[in-house]
């Protein structure tokens, strides 16, 4: 990103009479539980900008008195702009935060408009020429979350934009209402509004296409979503359940878990709970399940294998509301790997201590001992493992069959499930170091020289 940017204006005050219904004005509507405006500054954020001018207008005392309670939730310093002629084009709150910006370059968003955490650092990844803008486009004529009939057109050639406007005929591309400025834009919205009585944002940016002033960035397949009426709120809503699995998400996670815990993810986010919480939630379900394993007996075996199943599902919606909610850090992802491993331990333990209750033998506890470590240590090699493979797995090679914690709990709730304990340890001890030796091995020759 160029050094130089740093400010972000987002436009918040149009009424966005399509979207009411919740008594919220829209820059506040929940989408998976997050206000529109909120999503929008926290991945700006998260993309290296710093200060933010939110322009509001229609039902601003309300916007701003949570804009207030955000820069102190999120640490984030903010500015407000009132315009108070709201209902005029949206070129007008621009020029309203002239005063806030000076001379300096900027970011320009919509509040409305959801953005990929991609987008933004790849619009910023080169230097603005100066009294220019790039306009972030999408060439993609047949993007499914695009509303045709609302979307702004543009037409483009040679990288810069010829034309733009939302009845266009002649376009190749699609206007994301997302732009990286100079402050040449408001000179330009000030000459659309006195030569063509045009006070709209695309009249600023149309007068300086006319003098090869607007360069477009294509976007490439970025996530990015204009949230206009309810139809766009659920294909929003289904983009974003669609991309929360992880690449590293093992087969029973990619196809087991995550169909289960995305739908109860769903209704999480609407509520005042807390990833950490679910984290804790799921470390008691294993610590109850580990206690009916030790208590013994064929039912609650069976139980406790059930509830570990279930403990794994939920295990991933606290990691999936952090994203939904932009609420990930570098401590909740940590504070949930301690946890699972030491449910990882509770489970295995109890299953051990059920089958040596039983059958007596040292043999299981030597088993149950090599399960344990081999858990572990999978898990402790699996970040290793793929920094040193991140190339091969860029090239779509080396990543197989993925065996992780997924796969760990199921062979432990079905070995609980049909009364076959010893077998289920014996698996995962088996499976688990063999896989610890592969991936060293792997590693190694990753790391060997050509």
């Amino acid at each position: 990103m160029s050094e130089a940017v740093r400010h972000c204006v987002v436009i918040a005050a149009g009424r966005g009479s399509r979207l009411a219904g919740d008594g919220s004005p829209k820059p506040l509507f929940r989408l998976l539980g997050l206000p529109l405006i909120e999503r929008a500054i926290v991945t700006a954020k998260r993309s290296g900008l710093e200060n933010f001018i939110v322009v509001t207008g229609y039902d601003g005392v309300r916007i701003r008195k949570f804009l207030d309670r955000l820069t102190i939730r999120r640490e984030i310093t903010l500015t407000h702009v009132v315009n108070e002629d709201w209902s005029a084009g949206n070129g007008i709150s621009v020029l309203k935060a002239r005063e806030a910006i000076g001379d300096e370059p900027f970011v320009l968003l919509m509040a409305d408009h959801l953005l990929g955490p991609r987008l933004l650092p790849e619009l910023l990844a080169s230097p603005l020429k100066e009294g220019t803008v790039r306009l972030a486009v999408d060439f993609n004529l047949r993007n499914p979350l695009v509303d045709l009939a609302d979307v702004t057109r543009v037409r483009t050639e040679g990288g810069r934009l010829k034309s733009i406007g939302k009845q266009l005929e002649d376009y190749n591309a699609f206007d994301t209402g997302c732009f990286v400025c100079s402050p040449a834009l408001f000179a330009a919205l000030e000459r659309s509004r006195e030569r063509d009585d045009d006070e709209t944002l695309s009249g600023g940016i149309r007068v300086l296409a006319e003098s090869r002033k607007v360069q477009v960035h294509d976007i490439g397949d970025a996530f990015w979503i204009d949230v206009d009426d309810r139809g766009a709120v659920r294909r929003a809503e289904r983009a974003l359940i669609e991309r929360l699995p992880k690449l590293g998400d093992g087969p029973i996670s990619r196809y087991l878990n995550r169909p289960l815990s995305t739908r109860i993810t769903r209704r999480l986010v609407t509520r005042s709970v807390t990833p950490n919480q679910i984290s804790v939630f799921c470390f008691a379900l294993s610590l109850i399940a580990a206690a009916l394993f030790a208590v013994g007996g064929t039912l609650t075996l069976a139980l406790g294998g059930l509830l570990a199943q279930l403990a794994s599902v939920v295990d991933g919606c606290d990691g999936e509301v952090a994203r939904l909610q932009c609420r990930e850090s570098a401590f909740g992802g940590w504070f949930d790997a301690v946890l699972d491993r030491y449910s990882d331990a509770f489970l295995l333990f109890g299953l051990s201590w059920h089958v040596f209750a039983t059958q007596g033998s040292a043999l299981v506890l030597g088993v149950g001992f090599l399960a344990i470590t081999g858990s572990f240590m999978v898990s402790y090699t699996a970040d290793k493992h793929d920094s040193l493979m991140k190339t091969r797995f860029e090239r779509g090679e080396g990543r197989g069959f993925r065996i992780g914690r997924d796969l760990r709990v199921l062979v432990i709730a079905l070995g609980a499930v049909v009364n076959l304990p010893f077998l289920a340890l014996s698996v995962i001890a088996a499976v688990m170091n063999i896989e610890t030796v592969r991936r060293v091995a792997a590693a190694r020759d990753a790391r060997a020289p050509a």
